[in-house]
């Protein structure tokens, strides 16, 4: 019987995936539901449950010896809990302890997305190679993670790198998270989405208002969109010349649903770090799109979990 298979969950706003992944990163089964994020806590477990019964169906699911979760954040991986911003019904959600539960007693190693997604890269994407790197997945959030000296740095709760929260409009709007001008209130897809219809965007006859079909009415050259964009990549820029600043990261990848939307975010991104890259030791900062695509969440997931490609400083629980 072999072993080497591990539970991997990628927590989201939108879905909630599950996965066996084995110690070279390939997915061997997929289980998948809609995230029900505007309900109560105990309906969203519900949803996770159903990810884990339906990977625990599987023949393969006796050689699995360990579960790692890469969730929307915050977490707190040193208590294995759970407040996702976009998701309000799990605030200090013992996630760690019911996924034990679910899964027949797995140990449990829990990492905030970003950082998840950071670790994937790292593992086998865009990052591989760079000893300092900022991974960013702009979706329905921003979130973010580092690679500091070669290695993924989570920080003590899972949440270093969290590039979302980071305030870059002194005087904006009021952010989910309770700051104020928050790349993520700014770069998000639904955010961009709400400032192209603002400004007088609208959908075409399918009604599609979504960051996607924005993206596609700027690459068509409606300047409503071209703008929302535009504006969306500002943030990332300037979250990004910062986090460079203080930590001197050589490279920047990008990934999440809103990265799809290519040279539409991309062009205008490069440009605006130009604009607050600007000291020496920044001024070489690449911006790539990420390689590991929507499996970054299940790889990063596995690669918490998984001893030889484990995330430093993730905290592993076994109630």
């Amino acid at each position: 019987m072999r072993t080497d298979l591990v539970v991997a969950l990628d927590i989201g706003g939108t879905k909630i995936a599950g996965a066996l992944v084995d110690a070279g990163g390939r997915i061997v089964v997929r289980a998948q539901r809609a995230t029900p994020a505007r309900e109560d806590g105990e309906t969203v477990m519900g949803a996770v449950a159903a990810v884990v019964a339906e990977l625990a169906g599987s023949p393969l699911w006796a050689s699995a010896s360990a579960v790692g979760i890469g969730s929307a954040g915050p977490v707190d991986a040193s208590t294995g809990t759970v407040s996702p911003v976009n998701v309000p019904g799990w605030r200090d959600f013992p996630l760690v302890e019911r996924v034990h539960r679910a899964t027949g007693g797995l140990p449990v190693t829990l990492v905030g997305d970003g950082v998840a997604m950071t670790a994937a890269e790292h593992w086998q994407g865009a990052a591989r190679g760079h000893d300092n790197a900022l991974c960013l997945v702009v979706s329905t959030g921003v979130g973010g993670g580092l690679v500091l000296d070669g290695r993924v740095h989570p920080g003590p709760t899972g949440n270093a790198g969290h590039i979302g929260h980071m305030s870059v409009d002194l005087d904006g709007e009021s952010c989910a998270c309770g700051g104020r001008g928050c790349v993520e209130q700014i770069a998000s897809g639904p955010n961009i989405a709400r400032r192209a219809l603002g400004n007088g965007w609208r959908p075409g006859p399918d009604g599609d208002a979504s960051a996607a079909a924005v993206a596609a009415a700027a690459r068509a050259g409606d300047p409503v969109a071209v703008a929302s964009f535009a504006r969306a990549a500002q943030a990332l820029a300037a979250g990004i010349a910062a986090t460079a600043t203080l930590v001197e990261i050589d490279i920047a990848v990008i990934g999440g649903g809103v990265a799809g939307a290519g040279p539409v975010l991309f062009d205008p991104l490069r440009r605006s770090l130009r604009s607050y890259a600007t000291l020496s030791f920044v001024q070489n900062l690449t911006v790539v799109p990420a390689l590991t695509g929507t499996d970054a969440g299940l790889l990063g997931a596995a690669a918490a979990a998984t001893p030889r490609t484990g995330i430093p400083g993730a905290v592993s629980t076994s109630p």
